[in-house]
């Protein structure tokens, strides 16, 4: 069950937070959910699961089909909120399309999310890939080169901590679980100012990222360059794509100077 009254000053609404659990609980693998369904997907009893839901069915954000949920049109409101209230897509993807123009490889920017890389900015190619992405995309962080490079750069304290909750599931028989090796990786890539990755999130997908950063140096975000295998190897990913995403970087960088209240909102998101 998500936290009762994480704060002491009160100014912490359950209801709330309960409503937004249950939203969050239908995935790709849940598109709609049974209302026992939804109560063990989100640890709420059956009574408070039914309470939400049918405030959020009379609000218009789930639907209901016999006696199975699911989310409606809605809901896609409050992203399109965040993109037309902070110009993400005007500031930022121009560059990520001038990457993808240059290398024909597909072009993103994310934020961390808890343990998960969230897209805010995917500039795609026509190339059929087995995992397509797109804004609001989620993927686990420790097996991706955004992830990596979001992690790596994390404050000590919030990096352990992330580690000690993390618990790594293969998805090729190449993805990194260890969590002693991925705590090795992110050094080097905190290191080297990179990360690539190989068969790691699934077969056939290569990719290099790099981090946004402020100008204190504190992160802000990371965007990659990812294809396919039969284009290109992983050395030769690092080697041909790591000079355009470094320019774009740095261009993303001096844009955002230019936002601040952007840089506050995606710096939220990452907290």
């Amino acid at each position: 069950m998500p936290n009762e009254n994480p704060r002491s000053d009160g100014e912490y609404l359950n209801t709330l937070a309960r409503g937004l659990t249950v939203l969050r609980s239908f995935t790709k693998e849940r598109p709609e959910m049974s209302l026992s369904e939804v109560a063990a997907a989100t640890s709420l009893s059956p009574a408070v699961a039914r309470r939400c839901l049918n405030t959020l069915v009379h609000l218009g954000y789930v639907g209901k089909k016999g006696k199975r949920f699911l989310l409606t049109p809605e809901v896609i409101g409050f992203a399109s909120a965040f993109l037309e209230s902070m110009n993400v897509e005007e500031v930022i993807r121009p560059y990520l399309q001038e990457v993808r123009d240059r290398t024909g490889d597909s072009s993103s920017l994310a934020v961390l999310s808890r343990q998960d890389i969230l897209y805010l900015v995917h500039v795609s190619t026509n190339r059929m890939v087995r995992l397509a992405a797109g804004v609001g995309t989620r993927f686990p962080a420790y097996c991706t080169s955004l992830g990596r490079v979001l992690l790596a750069h994390q404050p000590d304290d919030v990096l352990e901590s992330l580690l000690a909750e993390m618990r790594p599931e293969k998805f090729t028989d190449k993805t990194e679980t260890s969590v002693p090796a991925l705590r090795k990786i992110l050094g080097e890539v905190r290191r080297c100012g990179h990360a690539s990755i190989q068969d790691e999130l699934d077969y056939g997908i290569v990719s290099v990222a790099v981090p946004v950063r402020m100008d204190d140096g504190t992160l802000i975000a990371a965007i990659n360059c990812s294809t396919a295998t039969t284009r290109v190897n992983e050395a030769e990913m690092v080697e041909t794509r790591l000079p355009h995403l470094r320019r774009a970087a740095e261009r993303i960088e001096t844009e955002l100077r230019r936002y601040p209240v952007l840089v506050h909102s995606i710096r939220g998101a990452a907290d």
